[in-house]
C-alpha cells in the first residue's frame, strides 16, 4: 500500500531548493525502511500498530522493493535522503516522505519523476482514509478508478485506486495540470 500523505504545494520552497532525484540501490535500503516507517507512523494515524521491526523492513525493500521494479530518492543538498518513490510497471507502489519533509515540494518532485518513467499513464491505491494524500494526486491530474472495502491490501482498510493519464494540459516537469498548478499556487 503507498503513500504517506504528502500535502506539499506542488512545487519546492526557495527556501529549501529542488531536491536532486536519483536512482535507488541496495545501499540505499536501510533509509528507504527508515523513511517508510517514520512516515507511516507519523501521517498514518489510522493504520494499525507497526508489526514488523526496521531490519525486516529493511529486507523486503532490499529483496522486493529494489528488485521487482525502479526506485527513485530525493535528496537534499545537503545530502539527506528526504523520500523514496517506487513503481512497478505501471503502479507507483510507495510515495513516501520523511514527515519534516511534507509541504515542501518533494513529493511533486518525486511523482514528476516516475510520471517521466510512465509514459502510458500511472495507477496507484491510496487508503480512503489518507485523505491529504488523496488531494496530492488529485492536484498532480490523478482520478478514482474504484474504491475497495481492504480485502486487497494487508491493513485491510478501505482503499481506493487513482490513475493519471498523461495529457496535453500536464505539465511534463511537475505532473500538475496547468488549471490544477494555478490553483496550488494561491495558497
Amino acid at each position: 500500500m503507498t503513500h504517506d500523505g504528502t500535502h506539499d504545494s506542488g512545487r519546492p520552497s526557495a527556501q529549501h531548493g529542488k531536491p536532486e532525484i536519483r536512482p535507488a540501490d541496495v545501499a540505499d535500503a536501510a533509509v528507504i525502511a527508515e523513511i517508510h516507517l517514520a512516515s507511516r507512523a507519523g501521517t498514518m494515524p489510522y493504520l494499525p500498530p507497526q508489526k514488523r521491526s526496521l531490519e525486516e523492513v529493511t529486507w523486503w525493500v532490499e529483496n522486493i522493493v529494489l528488485t521487482e521494479g525502479r526506485a527513485w530518492l530525493a535528496v537534499d543538498g545537503s545530502g539527506e535522503v528526504l523520500g523514496y518513490a517506487a513503481l512497478e510497471g505501471d503502479m507507483l507502489e510507495q510515495l513516501y516522505l520523511r514527515p519534516a519533509a511534507r509541504r515542501r515540494g518533494v513529493g511533486s518532485v518525486l511523482l514528476g519523476e516516475v510520471m517521466r518513467h510512465s509514459p502510458d499513464g500511472l495507477s496507484l491505491h491510496v487508503f480512503q482514509a489518507n485523505t491529504g494524500a488523496r488531494a496530492f494526486y488529485e492536484r498532480h491530474g490523478f482520478t478514482v478508478l474504484d474504491t475497495n472495502d481492504g480485502s486487497r491490501n494487508m491493513e485491510n482498510l478501505p482503499d481506493m485506486t487513482m490513475r493519471w493519464i498523461p495529457g496535453a494540459d500536464t505539465d511534463p516537469e511537475t505532473g500538475v495540470g496547468e488549471e490544477l498548478g494555478s490553483a496550488a499556487d494561491t495558497r
